[in-house]
């Protein structure tokens, strides 16, 4: 095993992780790290999984990282923006997201810091967070693990947590499913009552490190190391998907 292997690297097996058995699904990835992640599962474990470069033109093969098609990507569909949805709600898609903030059932806003009327920060707005989380499964990607983004109560819901979906009246959030959540300390993913616990910690952190960065009490039962990437993984990390470089520019150390 190379012993040079950075904090983002492990990140995007992580993340790549994610992606394991989702099937032939549409990937929906957010961010640098996530889209790494679900190229890598593509060519390892996942390879029913189908990858878009962001124009609706459906990848087998996508072009290195910030390429186009044109960079020698292999096109072998198209898919009008419209139709998106209907793959959405139709629960073929998983996606992978970001959060501003998420508290400890998994309720995500990247919509809003501060009251509704007078916001001390815009965001990007709800976006396609609440169709998400009710339609497919959803994952979390954040970059800064701390207690700004892990919260006891998000001031805005945007992606749905357990708990408001298991209290809801009808069956409509019959298909919610909050996969996990990696940051950059760690692997987290829901307890039997739904609310976030540490399912591994990255080598070098500690729980007590989690805790501190953490706004509310979170489990961590004997969490394990996250596991290093392959060779093979990090070869095609390194010189097929990302050769630029662009993960470490998301993960620091």
């Amino acid at each position: 095993m190379t012993d040079d292997v950075t904090r983002a690297e492990i990140c995007v097996t992580a993340c790549a992780d994610a992606w394991r058995g989702a099937g032939e699904v549409l990937a929906h990835a957010v961010g640098t790290v996530p889209t790494i992640s679900a190229r890598l599962a593509r060519l390892t474990h996942s390879p029913d999984l189908v990858l878009t470069d962001g124009e609706a033109f459906l990848m087998s093969e996508p072009p290195p990282l910030g390429g186009t098609a044109a960079d020698g990507g292999t096109i072998e569909g198209w898919v009008p923006f419209s139709r998106i949805f209907d793959i959405l709600n139709s629960g073929r898609r998983q996606s992978m997201m970001g959060a501003s903030q998420i508290d400890r059932y998994g309720n995500q806003n990247i919509s809003l810091i501060g009251d509704w009327d007078r916001p001390t920060r815009q965001l990007i707005g709800a976006r396609g967070a609440p169709g998400n989380t009710v339609n497919h499964r959803t994952d979390y990607w954040v970059s800064r693990h701390s207690a700004k983004v892990f919260v006891e109560s998000v001031d805005v819901v945007c992606g749905v947590g357990n708990d408001r979906a298991r209290a809801h009246p009808s069956s409509s959030l019959r298909f919610h499913d909050l996969g996990l959540v990696v940051t950059d300390l760690a692997v987290l993913g829901y307890d039997a009552g739904g609310r976030l616990e540490v399912r591994s910690l990255h080598p070098g952190v500690t729980a007590e490190q989690v805790q501190a960065n953490t706004g509310f009490p979170i489990e961590c039962p004997s969490a394990p190391p996250t596991r290093l990437p392959t060779d093979e993984e990090l070869r095609l990390i390194r010189t097929v998907i990302d050769p630029k470089s662009l993960r470490n520019r998301e993960v620091r150390g």
